[in-house]
């Protein structure tokens, strides 16, 4: 399953936690909106592993294509640092576009 695919399982267990916790709550169940309330945050939880798995791809991408890109301008070959340089640009992405959520 890949990252993506966690990180929207973790979006729809939050909403449906958030729908039952407030149904609970309408209703007067506690035991229902506690179970709702953990729900909503093991979604939570697993938005945020799907992130930081991303965020660790996005460093491992960003530090390769840095060294390929540097070994690229010392052997002369234009190709490979070009190669680096994008691979590297789309790690600093990746590492962008999954930023931890402060609560």
């Amino acid at each position: 399953m890949s990252n993506a695919s966690k990180r929207g399982e973790g979006v729809a267990e939050e909403i449906g936690g958030k729908v039952k916790k407030n149904v609970g709550k309408l209703i007067g169940n506690e035991r229902m909106q506690a179970a709702g309330e953990a729900k909503e945050l093991k979604g939570r939880g697993k938005q945020e592993a799907a992130k930081a798995a991303e965020r660790t791809k996005g460093k491992v991408e960003k530090v390769t294509g840095a060294i390929e890109n540097r070994v690229g301008a010392l052997v002369g070959n234009k190709e490979m640092q070009a190669g680096g340089k994008a691979k590297e640009i789309r790690g600093e992405g990746r590492q962008r576009a999954n930023p931890p959520t402060r609560h």
